[in-house]
């Protein structure tokens, strides 16, 4: 006869996790590398290996499992925020020109967006891809330095839009934020998690067949930049470090980061236990009990 779990953790002694430590047992945050511009838009491949933008300088890397790291593409369009669509291609915010990039394997880039309705948008700065291929793309006016044109003539609203799988059809599925930007889905496709910046608020929505966002509701008091999920459905926000938040929207965890901003995260690593914490002039790691939702 097989004991049960709890059976046999209290016969040895022992204790059953608890389900909010979610960092591994005497774990502690790590630096991988320094002397970035500023460091953003960390997303991991299937096997582990988490590409970052390092945007002032124009360029993606890619952290590999070994350690090491490359300089896998410049110039790169400024991208900001990424993510992989299922065909293993990097979709970019590429903000250089206002655009939403597609950049295959072999590092070939294609146009997704260059404009809504004729006018650019503000400067696409993160993304996130559902799972049958369609995207969300927060649009907030941060003007940037490289610019050489008035930024005063962009859209004149900073939205959250929507681009369906074919890639013909870009919409505004919420225009009622003051500076949306870190976003996050659950990896079935049925619920979508959205930070105003400004407003200190993430909110959470459930998403329609069309791209439509449904169900508005306040998840937490959050203003996040970049953002992640585990498996078991915590919520990452990054800002003054990294901050977790269960399903329900209640804080479980701070990370404390030794540096000025965290702009994003990603669970990355062989095993997708490691947070990869993409912080302004350094990225760190962090050795997770959880491993990443993607």
């Amino acid at each position: 006869m097989t004991l049960p779990l709890l059976s046999l953790l209290l016969a040895a002694g022992g204790t059953m996790p608890h389900s909010e430590d979610i960092i591994a047992p005497g774990a502690s945050l790590q630096l991988l590398a320094n002397g970035f511009g500023f460091t953003e838009g960390s997303i991991s491949d299937h096997k582990g290996n988490v590409y970052f933008t390092d945007q002032p300088n124009n360029r993606i890397l890619r952290w590999n499992v070994d350690g090491t790291i490359i300089e896998w593409m410049k110039p790169a369009g400024r991208s900001n925020g990424m993510w992989f669509d299922h065909k293993g291609n990097l979709i970019t915010c590429a903000d250089e020109n206002n655009q939403l990039w597609k950049i295959s394997p072999t590092q070939q880039s294609t146009v997704l967006i260059h404009d809504y309705k004729g006018e650019l948008l503000n400067g696409p700065n993160d993304v996130w891809v559902r799972p049958d291929g369609g995207m969300y793309i927060t649009d907030p006016l941060y003007a940037r330095n490289y610019w050489t044109r008035d930024p005063a003539v962009q859209t004149g609203t900073e939205n959250v839009f929507f681009l369906s799988k074919d890639y013909k059809v870009l919409k505004p599925v919420d225009t009622s934020m003051k500076k949306p930007n870190g976003i996050i889905g659950t990896p079935d496709g049925k619920t979508l998690y959205v930070s105003d910046i400004d407003s200190n608020v993430t909110y959470k929505y459930r998403m329609g067949l069309d791209g439509s966002l449904l169900d508005k509701t306040e998840f937490c008091r959050f203003g996040s930049d970049g953002m992640t999920m585990d498996e078991e459905g915590n919520v990452y926000c990054t800002g003054h470090g990294v901050t977790v938040f269960n399903k329900e929207g209640r804080q479980i965890e701070h990370i404390a980061v030794p540096e000025a901003w965290v702009g994003h995260v990603a669970f990355g690593g062989r095993d997708h236990r490691m947070l990869f914490v993409a912080a302004s002039h350094g990225i760190y790691g962090l050795k997770m009990r959880v491993r990443g939702a993607y």
